[in-house]
């Protein structure tokens, strides 16, 4: 089933896209296109930051997928407040509680030695957040990175393998804070790297050309099953704030 928040893909094709289009792949070439143009701009534009904040992540959106949808760089709180989002078997954060999930894991990231110790825990707490109705992975993964070029290390993403990184992430964000991702991505970790290979690693990622799993609408977050679940999820994720 085609993931349609707004209600109106047959007038108004995926997501609103400014193009109109309704065929999934041209939709993703777009993005695509339109990630890979802006990428340096936007990685220029947050590490301008003294300290990150949730504003820098809205930017970072915005500056990557702009010339696609005319929302991007505005939350689901924004864009589809009353509508409960999840992707195969994960329910991600409700609306109302996507900036206070957002900004515990960029306080916790930008905790040097957390950063160093748990960059696992920080991708799953982000990934959980799921800010937005697409262009998720790619605008956490900026924001991840930077947060690692902070803590004088980096990822090698484009020696990642999709499957397995998106196994160790179901399993984080299944079981948060156990080590899931953390162990996967400690295989990758090396030194920091100049901006321009970081750009060049991120861009040739496996899979960052977009998820081969839509994101699916459950239904309305005033829904009782569905308050009962979002509160359940809460209860895994630990919050210093």
């Amino acid at each position: 089933m085609t993931f349609d928040p707004f209600g109106d893909f047959e007038q108004r094709g995926y997501l609103r896209n400014i193009a109109g289009e309704k065929d999934p792949g041209i939709v993703r070439r777009l993005e695509h296109t339109s990630f890979t143009t802006g990428i340096e701009a936007a990685f220029d534009a947050i590490r301008k930051a003294a300290t990150l904040a949730y504003s820098d992540v809205l930017t970072t959106h915005r500056i990557l997928f702009d010339a696609v949808y005319p929302w991007a760089g505005s939350d689901r709180l924004a864009t589809a407040p009353d509508i409960a989002v999840s992707k195969g078997d994960v329910l991600f954060a409700a609306p109302a509680d996507i900036r206070r999930a957002v900004e515990y894991a960029l306080r916790r990231g930008q905790d040097v030695d957390v950063m160093r110790a748990r960059p696992g825990d920080i991708m799953g707490d982000l990934a959980y957040a799921h800010p937005f109705l697409d262009g998720n992975g790619r605008t956490i993964m900026l924001v991840h990175a930077v947060l690692c070029e902070r803590a004088d290390f980096s990822i090698d993403w484009a020696r990642t393998q999709k499957d397995d990184y998106l196994t160790a992430l179901t399993k984080e964000l299944d079981n948060p804070h156990k080590g899931h991702l953390n162990e996967y991505l400690e295989k990758f970790k090396c030194e920091a790297v100049s901006p321009e290979e970081l750009i060049a690693r991120i861009a040739h990622t496996p899979g960052i050309d977009g998820s081969s799993v839509a994101n699916e609408v459950l239904g309305k977050t005033s829904d009782p099953a569905l308050r009962a679940r979002y509160a359940q999820e809460e209860l895994k994720r630990p919050r210093d704030a």
